[in-house]
């Protein structure tokens, strides 16, 4: 995550907050996907390409609340992500790398197999699912080892996904504030085993070094962080 064109990223930082609050658009919107600056193609150039309807991913993301709740929160017992919020590229990136199995998640490739979805159908998903206010709990790790996390991440973290763990949608960094403690933690493992498929190169020298304690550190400093422009409400570990 470190590397020498920090100040030319804090200028792209500046310039996804501006992009995600133009895509934050109401109900029955259709908008365009953001301009990605990495090189895509198949599938994902596809569907990225294609406007998304709120109002048509309402609908769409029915077939997920089951796992994913209606207000797409997560569930923090079964360590499953909150998904609103997200910027629209992340998501269609990460449901595209599932569907073709280089993100590992058998049973959510399955589903996405067997289901009818089309790509228009993620992409409208994607534009719903961002523009969902953070209304659910977010579970979370403990609070002693916060301040560690805040100075990991800073130093580790904050050059590609945020100084406020807000993400930059044109390289597909994820938002990671206020996303569940235990599914950043579950998440941080496989990155640093390889066993996610769809990692970033960059991570796994970083997290190599670090202690237990490090890596859940950094998991509860992000998950009591509040995601910029969104509500959330805390919620206590279990």
């Amino acid at each position: 995550m470190k590397f020498n064109g920090v100040e030319a990223l804090r200028h792209l930082a500046g310039l996804s907050l501006t992009l995600a609050m133009l895509l934050a658009v109401p109900s029955g919107t259709a908008v365009a996907q953001v301009t990605v600056f990495l090189p895509t193609d198949g599938d994902l150039a596809a569907t990225l390409a294609l406007p998304g309807d709120v109002t048509r991913g309402k609908d769409a993301y029915a077939e997920c609340q089951t796992c994913h709740r209606t207000d797409a929160s997560g569930r923090v017992g079964f360590d499953i992500p909150r998904l609103s919020g997200q910027h629209a590229s992340v998501l269609i990136k990460q449901l595209m790398d599932i569907r073709s199995g280089l993100r590992v998640n058998q049973e959510m490739r399955d589903y996405m197999h067997d289901s009818d979805l089309t790509l228009q159908d993620f992409a409208d998903m994607a534009a719903y699912l961002q523009s969902l206010p953070l209304v659910g709990k977010i579970g979370q790790g403990p609070s002693e080892l916060v301040p560690r996390g805040q100075a990991l991440y800073a130093s580790d973290c904050a050059a590609c996904h945020g100084e406020h763990g807000e993400g930059r949608p044109e390289l597909f960094y994820p938002m990671l504030a206020s996303q569940h403690y235990g599914y950043l933690v579950r998440e941080i493992d496989l990155i640093l085993n390889g066993e996610r498929g769809n990692s970033n190169p960059a991570m796994p020298p970083i997290l190599v070094n670090y202690s237990t304690d490090d890596k859940l550190a950094v998991a509860a400093y992000l998950a009591q962080l509040p995601a910029p422009g969104k509500t959330v409400t805390p919620e206590t570990p279990r």
